[in-house]
């Protein structure tokens, strides 16, 4: 008798035709573009791109494309992976196919993304039906608003593509300036909005961000993006924090949270606040936090003319707080505390309250994570208006993403909360066999693995949703 020493047992590998498939878990995603309306959206809008000819709708490469990205791929090439399994994603286009309508697509990149936004708008405002009360718009209020977050990142580009330059982080590519609205701590996130920079792009440039914010707006659904009032709250960092932007958000009544460079005078100005006007800050869990504190400054520095420019209402709110241990002292600490600042228009509230929501802002740092880990680490096509459909096709794959956690999970379930690269071990790519009974199609997921239930339940919540009309 022959003893084996090895940790796993022998086997022998070879090809065969059986009826395994892979990446099942995938069909979440297709079922999820199906009772948005996306599939329909995408045909609709995108019908006059498609030739008389064609044997490949537009759309449907757009929405191959995008559960491709979903599912882990980051060119046009990984497409491959759902054109293996015609029985779960249909007939998927070659990859000539593929990038001929990118190309097709791109000619008038501008029209193009239009028409992809007037789809993911409406899918949008019918997957935020579907999910009822749990909805990132209910209730939208002046005191609950929708948030809305933008950032900008960087992308290296490694070869010589149209448009890409030299960062200011001395890297070479571009510099995108992303919109997510926020689902809070029992979610994901949805990007709403992405503008394609070169890598020399300002970082607080007000016209972008005015820009982009317009696109995000006319995302929300319900929200007259013209006038949307105090039930949208926008949130950035220093770089939104200019007198144009600031003073754009104010005239359309949007609520603001902005970070806010101090001005050379903040060592005079921090000596005179009197030390009873500092109140305890919060940290993330609601808790106050030592050595941290919170103090509005907004008088003292109306009073040395340097709020002159800015809108009225505008409020100044500083935190205090000692550098951790082992970090950096920088020149514009004061008296060994680093302060940082931020504006608002935010009336209502403890000062402690309003300072941990702008730090929460920190989100979309992981919103802008989760895209790079979904096909935005690398843009992989040359020209410009190309990577600009790029971007769109991240956007859709997010989407897709976020929206089958808040369809298909129930409400607290950790899944709501998993980033792509656990979707894709425990979810995505679970293993599963095809039967054919007459003609459906049936899917059997492989009982013993891990959260094989969570596919199941989450397909037949999908399943059970319609449309509302």
């Amino acid at each position: 008798m022959k003893k084996t020493t090895g940790f796993y047992p022998p086997v022998r590998v070879d090809a065969a035709p059986v009826t395994a498939v892979g990446s099942a878990g995938g069909v979440l995603l297709t079922k999820t573009a199906e009772v948005t309306g996306l599939v329909s959206g995408l045909a609709e809008v995108l019908r006059p791109w498609r030739k008389p000819t064609a044997v490949h709708h537009p759309g449907k490469v757009l929405a191959d494309l995008a559960v491709t990205l979903a599912l882990g791929g980051d060119c046009l090439a990984d497409a491959a992976v759902v054109r293996s399994e015609p029985g779960l994603y249909g007939q998927v286009g070659s990859e000539a196919t593929i990038s001929r309508t990118i190309t097709a697509l791109s000619v008038d990149a501008d029209r193009t993304l239009r028409a992809e936004a007037n789809a993911r708008r409406a899918a949008r405002a019918t997957a935020w039906e579907l999910v009822g009360d749990r909805a990132p718009n209910h209730p939208a209020t002046a005191d609950d608003p929708v948030i809305v977050d933008l950032d900008a990142t960087l992308i290296t580009a490694h070869s010589d593509k149209e448009n890409a330059r030299p960062t200011f982080k001395r890297g070479y590519g571009f510099h995108p300036l992303c919109a997510f609205v926020d689902h809070g701590p029992d979610g994901t996130g949805e990007p709403l909005a992405m503008m394609l920079r070169p890598g020399n792009a300002g970082s607080n440039t007000a016209a972008d961000h005015i820009a982009v914010t317009r696109d995000a707006l006319k995302q929300l659904p319900g929200i007259d993006p013209s006038r949307p009032g105090r039930k949208v709250l926008i949130r950035t960092d220093g770089g939104g924090g200019t007198r144009e932007f600031t003073g754009w958000l104010a005239k359309r009544g949007v609520s603001y949270s902005i970070g806010y460079t101090l001005p050379m005078a903040t060592p005079d100005i921090y000596r005179i606040i009197p030390a009873t006007a500092w109140q305890p800050a919060l940290d993330g869990d609601h808790e106050l936090r030592a050595g941290a504190d919170v103090v509005e400054i907004t008088d003292l520095l109306a009073h040395h003319g340097l709020l002159s420019g800015w809108p009225d209402g505008m409020r100044i709110i500083v935190r205090r707080e000692r550098p951790h241990p082992g970090a950096q002292l920088r020149f514009d600490d004061v008296d060994g505390y680093r302060l940082t600042a931020f504006a608002t228009n935010t009336i209502r509230g403890q000062l402690a309250d309003l300072e941990l929501r702008h730090r929460r802002r920190a989100r979309c740092e992981d919103r802008i994570r989760i895209s790079k880990d979904t096909g935005l680490t690398n843009l992989p096509l040359h020209s410009f208006a190309q990577n600009r459909i790029w971007c769109a096709l991240v956007m859709l794959a997010v989407e897709l993403t976020a929206w089958t956690q808040l369809l298909a999970f129930d409400v607290g379930h950790e899944a709501r909360r998993w980033e792509p690269k656990k979707l894709r071990f425990y979810l995505f790519t679970i293993p599963a066999t095809i039967a054919r009974r007459g003609r459906r199609i049936l899917v059997h997921i492989k009982e013993t693995a891990p959260h094989a239930d969570l596919v199941t339940t989450g397909w037949d919540r999908l399943q059970r949703l319609t449309a509302p009309t």
